[in-house]
This record gives structure tokens, C-alpha cells and sequence, in this order.
């Protein structure tokens, strides 16, 4: 195991400093949004074939992360690329009175890279240890992958195409998906994550994978995914009334009082 998590962290350490020398190019921080998806991807391959795992669990493993990481890359760089640099790395970088390359090295990129070798606990675990081929826990973790992974997808398009529409009735988005829940992509990546949890439970030592799911649900739910975005319309009446009626993140049928 100390040899696979050594891989990913030199791995990591060039890959998260290529893209800080990409950010200093096109002097915008949030190139690192593109990064992260695509951080797994490579995580993943590099441990595969330095573990010389050629397991059906580790193949499915990294068919899945790659399937993820790209299109949640491509997404994002769709996104921001169009658009000026996101305004919290902007205020981040204002935060900063001295020594802000570096601290934009340290801070977003390296830390970044270390929360993708946490979150890639279960994918660690699976290309080190994983030598049999597919079992009830495999099944169980892929269909739950699936779920999750079509949640994200789904709601994130939903989404885009309604940025994109010129008739749109309100500023925020509030039907699809989005009716049940105001954080439906953020949900669904959280379940992906632990579908490859649950694929990480089939094999050997396959507790410790489980780092990577109660990380990336923790970071999301209470740190820098739901909590974000509801301080930033907490004072907006129009998104208030939203949330009174729709679940913060479990998507749920409408309420008439604040949901959970």
C-alpha cells in the first residue's frame, strides 16, 4: 500500500504543479476546478499500472473514474473558460496582501492534490489489493456508482441548458431535478463516491477506502459544496422561498414547509 500511495503522490505533486504553471499562463486560478475531475483519472491510471492490477474490480474501477472525471472535466472547462475567472478565487487572492504565487501553489493546487489522494482512498485500496473478478459488493457499488453518476450528469445539463435559455422565468434554476432538490449535482456526486466505496469493500482491507466517501460527503455538505452557495443567497427572497419548499440536498418530493 505505501508503494501505490507513493505513486499517486508524485503523481499528483507534478500533476497539480503542471496546472499551477497553466493558471500562472492564463493568470486565472480556477483552472484548478478543472483539474480536480481529472486528478482522479490520472490517480487511478498511475496506480493501475504500477500496481500491475489486472483484476476485473480494478479495470471497472478505472473505466468508472475515468468515465466521471473527464466528463465532469470537460464540463467545468465548458463552463468557466467562457466566463471571466470565478469570483472566489478572486476574493481568495485579495485575502492574500503578500506572497500570492505562492500561496496559490501551496493553498489551491498542492492542497487540492492532497485532497484527491484522500478521496482516492477506495481507488488506492482497489488497484493494490483487489485480485478477484465480480462479487455482490462489486455489483452493489457499480449500480450505486450508476445512480449517482446519472444524478450529476443529468442535473448539471439541466442546468447548462437553462443558464443558456433567454427566456428563462427566474434566476435560478428550480424544475428537473432541481425541484427536488436545490444541490441535486452535488447529491450525485457524493453517491458515486460511495458506490466506489462499496466496490472498495470487496476486496482486502477495503474499510480504509472508505476515507474517500465520508471525505468528499463531508467536504460537500459542510464545507465548500451546499454551505457555499446557501450563504451566498441567504439573502436573496426569491432562492429563500425556493428553499423553503425544496430539500437541501436528498432529493425529496416538495414540501410546504422548509425541507431537509
Amino acid at each position: 500500500m505505501f508503494a501505490t500511495l507513493l505513486v499517486a503522490a508524485i503523481t499528483l505533486f507534478a500533476y497539480s504543479s503542471a496546472w499551477f504553471v497553466v493558471s500562472l499562463i492564463l493568470h486565472r486560478n480556477d483552472v484548478a476546478d478543472i483539474a480536480w475531475g481529472m486528478g482522479f483519472v490520472v490517480v487511478s491510471i498511475a496506480t493501475l499500472i504500477s500496481t500491475h492490477n489486472t483484476s476485473f474490480t480494478a479495470y471497472l474501477t478505472a473505466v468508472l473514474v475515468t468515465i466521471w472525471g473527464v466528463r465532469l472535466a470537460s464540463h467545468i472547462g465548458r463552463r468557466n473558460l467562457k466566463k471571466s475567472e470565478d469570483g472566489r478565487y478572486i476574493a481568495m487572492r485579495e485575502r492574500w496582501p503578500r506572497f500570492r504565487v505562492l500561496r496559490s501553489y501551496l493553498q489551491v493546487f498542492l492542497s487540492q492534490g492532497l485532497l484527491i489522494i484522500l478521496i482516492s482512498s477506495p481507488i488506492l485500496i482497489i488497484n493494490t489489493y483487489s485480485r478477484s473478478g465480480l462479487n455482490f459488493l462489486t455489483c452493489i457499488g457499480f449500480v450505486v456508482w450508476v445512480i449517482g453518476f446519472s444524478i450529476e450528469a443529468v442535473a448539471d445539463r439541466q442546468l447548462r441548458d437553462y443558464i443558456a435559455r433567454p427566456d428563462k422565468p427566474s434566476r435560478f434554476m428550480m424544475s428537473g431535478l432541481w425541484a427536488y432538490s436545490r444541490h441535486p449535482n452535488y447529491f450525485g456526486e457524493v453517491t458515486l463516491w460511495w458506490g466506489i466505496g462499496l466496490i472498495a469493500l470487496s476486496v482486502p482491507h477495503g474499510l480504509i477506502g472508505l476515507i474517500g466517501p465520508l471525505c468528499i460527503s463531508y467536504l460537500i455538505i459542510f464545507v465548500s459544496g451546499v454551505p457555499l452557495l446557501e450563504l451566498k443567497y441567504k439573502e436573496n427572497a426569491e432562492f429563500q422561498a425556493y428553499a423553503l419548499r425544496t430539500s437541501i440536498f436528498v432529493p425529496l418530493p416538495k414540501r410546504g414547509k422548509r425541507a431537509i
